[in-house]
């Protein structure tokens, strides 16, 4: 849990926005014994922001040499990285099926959210302005800031009801449909669509008469 290098590890960028790709660093959330956690180490978090672009990667080794060197302060922050995606995927998901979340995690959710958009600041840019998130040195889960104010910024916006959960018995994967018929069943069809397939012509042969 608390190793700071990096594994070559490659997370799987389905989702379509932030905030679901990070709710998606865990799957088989429906069986304790089978679930599949990615965020299985500090370094994993980092990589997962180095991929997401959510840090460079001079923050990258920055962050893993402040890790290595205090292991603690590294472990406490894989532990709010992982509540915190907890907390987005538990609003999200009810959303997915026209379902209201629960008022504990929206309460959650706004206890977060006072850090995350307190490090916001508008910054200069060749051609004018723009967001950015600067954060004090000592915090080691400087993605999770932007993560937080793009979730929000889902929930305010029309692409709300565009979020889906994975039609897979074993995914739960949260994706963004962007499909032009907003019936897009799987996270990605390549993986959970086509095991759905091989499954549905396994049974049919299976129940054929011999």
């Amino acid at each position: 849990m608390n190793d700071t290098s990096s594994d070559g590890y490659t997370f799987d960028l389905t989702g379509g926005h932030p905030a679901l790709d990070f709710a998606n660093t865990v799957s088989r959330r429906a069986d304790r014994s089978e679930n599949r956690e990615y965020l299985a180490s500090y370094g994993r978090l980092v990589s997962w922001g180095l991929q997401t672009g959510l840090v460079t990667r001079a923050e990258a080794e920055r962050l893993r040499a402040e890790a290595a060197d205090h292991p603690r302060a590294a472990l406490a922050a894989l532990r709010r990285a992982t509540t915190v995606r907890e907390t987005i995927y538990e609003l999200l998901r009810p959303l997915a099926h026209g379902e209201r979340p629960q008022s504990a995690a929206l309460e959650a959710f706004n206890a977060a959210l006072p850090d995350a958009l307190g490090a916001l600041r508008v910054g200069t840019e060749r051609e004018g302005f723009r967001w950015r998130f600067e954060q004090d040195a000592s915090d080691l889960a400087p993605m999770l800031a932007p993560v937080l104010r793009a979730a929000a910024d889902l929930l305010t916006s029309d692409g709300i009801a565009r979020v889906r959960e994975c039609d897979s018995e074993s995914c739960f994967w949260l994706f963004l449909d962007t499909s032009k018929s907003g019936t897009r069943r799987w996270c990605d069809m390549k993986v959970c669509g086509n095991r759905a397939k091989a499954r549905r012509h396994h049974q049919r042969i299976k129940s054929r008469p011999s």
